[in-house]
């Protein structure tokens, strides 16, 4: 550790929410996403030493990501993240003093038990800290006049080894965390949903606002090189739709990657093995298959780290995400023959910088290449991946970019910017706000702020100013207060 971290007190969190529209709809999973609320935090620290700050955070409410239980509508999914936000926030407020990681620790085992009491399952639980410990570090940053990285580097925010992670016992966090640099640039990653047009051919209505909607346009436009391609448990329609996804994809001149995500869409090893047998049997599909650099979550989550993976962990690396519902879970996939595990921003960001030391951890521990070693990692390495939940341009993009940049990832799926128009629906004075503040990430175009990818990358460099990877914030006024979740539902609710 740099110095002691300081310890914190968290005065005040506020809870803000505004609509997102989709101009396209995003199938997922279950799910045919077209509008979702984005809900905002804003929460006061005061240091012991009497330094104050103001942080912020950001994240879209997605349904039928954290409960896949086909009873439940959208807005009880909803209902569900704000029950979660707002078990958080009465935890940080009771909390008294404590490191910004210290705050987490000491919500975590109370945030789940009450968050079962309401029957929601752990990873919707783990929602509400997420969203608030973003916030909070950002406190901390701006309070002592440091960028996110920084404040990580030198670990002013407290990360130690816990009884919560003690497989970590007598591995050095610190020097770990000061291992991680943040980078510049930042490959992106094509999320194609299981309803996108591949080709112009496949749409009777178009959206016609001058921005790419088939997967042919989206090539020509960015530059893309790294996929994500979702596949929906039908063997024979997932085939189908990737030999058209294929002929696409292998004119790209100098080769692509790509990644597969099941989201839990198969029952067990035998269907995925059944899908990746299909494949191998189809020439159509050879450099597709080649350019695969790893599977997510394609088993439900009830039975995902129930038995090994066997003969598809030879195959290729398996990830986790959706069962990703505790600290320990990357620990129980590993033993089941996973390779690797998601860092979203939704799960939490401490989760992600503690799976990533345990990469480096496990990577030494087996011989294998690890990139902060000065390796070059290989499919026996462990990994994380990036991935994203329908992130929106301005907080949550930039602090989710910033989070898997310092941890030497170099792609990460961004399917935000495709789905929504950009901040076209923001007051005008934000858009610029952030335009002015990250000018190399977003561009103006088509009427309104919007990413910028070019030759398939993002610029980043700007997030790395004073605060959690932003210069700018969003127009608090132009949103409503997060109302009192109805959760569980009134109408089962006992008298």
């Amino acid at each position: 550790m740099d110095a002691a971290a300081p310890t914190l007190e968290i005065q005040a969190v506020e809870l803000f929410e505004r609509d997102v529209r989709l101009r396209l709809p995003f199938r997922f999973g279950v799910v045919t996403l077209t509008h979702a609320p984005q809900v905002f935090a804003r929460v006061r620290v005061r240091l012991a030493d009497g330094r104050g700050g103001t942080g912020m955070a950001a994240e879209l409410l997605a349904p039928k990501w954290f409960d896949k239980d086909p009873a439940l509508s959208n807005e009880q999914n909803f209902d569900q993240l704000r029950a979660a936000l707002t078990i958080a926030r009465e935890q940080v407020l009771a909390g008294g003093e404590d490191t910004a990681f210290g705050h987490f620790v000491r919500q975590y085992p109370a945030q789940r038990e009450r968050g079962a009491a309401l029957a929601l399952n752990p990873l919707v639980a783990a929602y509400g800290p997420a969203l608030l410990d973003r916030a909070v570090l950002d406190a901390l940053c701006r309070a002592l006049a440091l960028p996110f990285h920084e404040v990580v580097r030198r670990n002013l925010c407290g990360i130690t080894v816990t009884p919560l992670t003690p497989d970590l016992a007598g591995f050095d966090l610190d020097a770990f965390l000061a291992r991680l640099r943040p980078a510049d640039h930042i490959d992106a990653r094509h999320t194609v949903g299981l309803v996108d047009p591949i080709v112009a051919a496949d749409q009777t209505a178009r959206v016609g606002d001058g921005l790419p909607e088939t997967l042919e346009e989206v090539v020509a436009t960015y530059g893309q090189r790294w996929f994500k391609l979702k596949v929906g448990g039908n063997v024979d329609a997932d085939v189908e739709r990737l030999v058209r996804i294929a002929a696409v994809l292998d004119r790209i001149p100098g080769g692509y990657r790509a990644t597969l995500d099941g989201n839990e869409q198969y029952d067990d090893v035998a269907g995925v093995l059944a899908l990746l047998d299909r494949m191998a049997a189809e020439p159509r599909l050879a450099t597709l298959l080649r350019s695969i650099e790893f599977l997510e979550q394609p088993i439900k989550r009830q039975a995902a780290l129930a038995r090994p993976l066997g003969e598809l962990a030879a195959r290729l690396p398996v990830i986790v995400d959706e069962s990703d519902d505790g600290l320990d879970a990357f620990v129980q996939a590993r033993a089941m023959g996973y390779r690797g595990i998601s860092s979203k921003t939704c799960k939490g960001l401490y989760k992600s910088l503690l799976n990533r030391a345990r990469c480096l951890q496990w990577n030494r521990a087996e011989g294998l290449p690890d990139a902060l070693d000065g390796g070059v990692a290989d499919a026996r390495s462990y990994r994380m991946s990036a991935e994203d939940l329908t992130i929106q341009a301005g907080l949550a993009l930039q602090q989710d970019l910033a989070l898997v940049s310092l941890l030497g990832i170099t792609h990460v799926e961004r399917n935000g910017h495709h789905y929504v128009d950009g901040m076209a629906a923001l007051p005008a004075a934000e858009q610029q706000a952030f335009l002015a503040a990250h000018g190399d990430l977003y561009q103006r175009s088509h009427g309104a702020v919007r990413l910028r990818i070019e030759g398939g990358r993002l610029a980043i460099g700007s997030l790395q100013g004073v605060g959690y990877a932003s210069g700018a914030e969003p127009d608090w006024g132009a949103m409503r207060t997060m109302p009192a979740p109805d959760w569980p539902p009134a109408a089962e609710r006992k008298p």
